[in-house]
């Protein structure tokens, strides 16, 4: 006898899950660029492991409600690759390269807030300036900006040994050091990591409204990055040995990173994102079918011969006048 889980605690399990696999990408991802693995190279095994996880999921699920693509959409998914792929991952390596893990998933944190904010701007989301939620909305975007420019710019006390960096050891850091490393720099591209991702997640509404096929959309846009990346790749590195995996770490991060932290972490997004919109459909129905039992309760109001008002029957007073005899 099987045992019945939740639906609220498989969320919450799904949920987990996800920000475990994103946590592990940080750490994989900032240990294979450790080893030398080229930025450019591990992006495009990266896109097509996931793309050909994709594929299937999108061929069969979607094979039906899937709408005719044009040119306009081709575009669209083009630039949904550029935006929310090939500059998103590009500018975390790069990002990531000068800082740490810890860091790079700390800063990701600005992303709701900053998604939240480029929403209001084009009119996505309404925000009530006289009402509480709106209020809360407004707070928790200027605390978690507030947040992410704290880590960014402020340069505290160490906290572990007697001695405080020297103003020497600080400039160097921000400036680079003997490895060319610049963690102000590496600043400024996990902000731009931020906006790409919250840039692709407002874009991506108007275009779920044309093409409703969203495994489908994943796949087109994770099949342009690939292009993206190899033509950046062709332009900037040179001879062929940056493509050979030459160990299993290697090779375990391309798959991890294809497998993990792009196709099944989006998989447990877009299952989370069924089951809201099934619940948000079942409240509906549940408040008009509410509606209508207080509408049917409710007793009306009409004139009688007298043009006086007088209610629907009941047992104290019935819907018709007696005649007088």
């Amino acid at each position: 006898m099987g045992i019945l889980v939740p639906e609220r605690t498989k969320l919450h399990l799904a949920m987990i899950v996800c920000q475990l696999g994103y946590a592990g990408n940080h750490i994989i991802m900032k240990t294979a660029l450790n080893m030398g693995i080229s930025m450019l190279v591990l992006p495009v095994y990266r896109n097509i492991v996931a793309l050909v996880a994709l594929v299937p999921f999108a061929y069969f699920l979607e094979k039906r409600n899937r709408p005719p693509i044009s040119t306009s959409l081709l575009l669209q998914f083009f630039f949904l690759g550029l935006i929310g792929l090939t500059c998103n991952q590009g500018f975390y390596l790069l990002g990531l390269s000068n800082t740490s893990a810890t860091f790079a998933s700390a800063t990701e944190n600005s992303v709701p807030a900053i998604t939240f904010l480029m929403a209001s701007i084009f009119r996505m989301e309404q925000v009530h300036l006289n009402r509480k939620d709106g209020l809360a909305k407004v707070l928790g975007t200027v605390s978690s900006v507030a947040g992410s420019l704290v880590i960014t710019l402020y340069e505290g006390p160490t906290l572990f040994g007697s001695n405080l960096r020297s103003h020497q050891s600080y400039f160097s850091l921000s400036l680079g050091n003997d490895e060319g490393k610049s963690w102000s720099l590496g600043c400024i591209y996990l902000i731009g990591h931020c906006l790409c991702w919250s840039s692709w997640i407002v874009l991506q509404t108007p275009v779920l409204k044309k093409y409703p096929a969203r495994l489908s959309i994943t796949s087109y846009t994770y099949f342009f990055s690939v292009f993206q990346f190899l033509v950046l790749a062709a332009l900037f590195e040179k001879g062929s040995q940056v493509w050979i995996v030459s160990s299993t770490d290697e090779l375990f991060t391309i798959f991890y990173t294809g497998l993990v932290a792009s196709a099944m972490t989006y998989a447990i997004q877009m299952i989370i994102g069924a089951v809201l919109i099934v619940a948000g459909l079942y409240l509906v129905v549940w408040g008009k079918s509410k509606e209508r039992k207080f509408d049917e309760e409710k007793p009306s109001v009409s004139e009688n011969s007298n043009g006086e008002s007088s209610r629907h029957a009941s047992l104290i007073q019935p819907l018709l006048p007696t005649s007088s005899t």
